[in-house]
């Protein structure tokens, strides 16, 4: 049976995409900073050991063999440059020890994981998909330079994995979302004027989980080897490249 770890799985993007690989037949083993379920494993990606435990403890639930890796977790709040120096600087690494330093340790476990595994040559032996942001190209707001600056360092490490490990069968995908209908943008959307957003979204509104879990199951299962090192945007045409 094909494994897939997910992280941040318990709301918004997360579940989704966990639903929907289920759907096709993947276990799923889930990852919260609170386990919510007996699917879940609990590490808070704040504790640098927190990585390697959740690592180490669904290798274990899945009997030593993960296939699919998908680093989703992130942290996003508002870090205003007037405040005092330890705070801004405590907001700035705490967001990229979960976005970006977490993900990078998943991503070498697992990298080291399948080069140990013996597969015949052209197979694949692992995936990985990094849930990025629309930030990662453009930026963000003056209160989000944190949150943009680990979204596009996640897709240089994406594509620095792509381009490392595609001749032993090793993928890496990302997808960007703009702004998604989820609970971590709400405060988000409403601090942007709202409606008012959606002037910038030619499509006229904002992605839904279930569209972004659409995405990344593709890349997880579907996506062709030769899709390795790509980038799928999806944010309704607010930016294009």
């Amino acid at each position: 049976m094909t494994t897939a770890l997910v992280t941040g799985s318990s709301r918004g993007i997360g579940a989704a995409i966990a639903v929907a690989l289920r759907k096709r037949g993947v276990r799923v083993i889930g990852h919260a900073t609170r386990a919510a379920d007996a699917y879940t494993i609990p590490a808070d990606f704040a504790e640098p050991s927190a990585p390697h435990a959740l690592w180490q403890a669904a290798l274990e639930g899945a009997g030593g063999q993960i296939d699919i890796l998908v680093n989703n977790a992130g942290l996003f709040f508002a870090n205003p440059l007037d405040l005092s120096d330890i705070a801004w600087l405590d907001a700035w690494e705490d967001t990229l020890r979960i976005n970006l330093t977490a993900a990078a340790q998943l991503a070498r476990f697992a990298v080291r994981h399948w080069l140990a595994a013996e597969a015949p040559e052209g197979d694949v032996r692992g995936r990985i998909v990094h849930i990025a942001s629309r930030a990662g190209h453009r930026g963000d707001s003056p209160e989000h330079w944190h949150y943009a600056a680990s979204k596009g360092a996640m897709l240089a490490l994406h594509k620095t994995i792509a381009r490392g490990y595609a001749a032993q069968g090793i993928l890496s995908f990302a997808v960007a979302p703009g702004f998604t209908d989820t609970a971590m943008a709400d405060d988000y959307l409403a601090s942007r004027g709202g409606p008012a957003l959606l002037r910038d979204i030619p499509l006229g509104r904002v992605a839904t989980p279930e569209e972004i879990a659409t995405i990344a199951a593709f890349c997880a299962l579907d996506a062709p080897s030769t899709l390795t090192g790509a980038t799928l945007d999806a944010n309704g045409a607010s930016y294009v490249r």
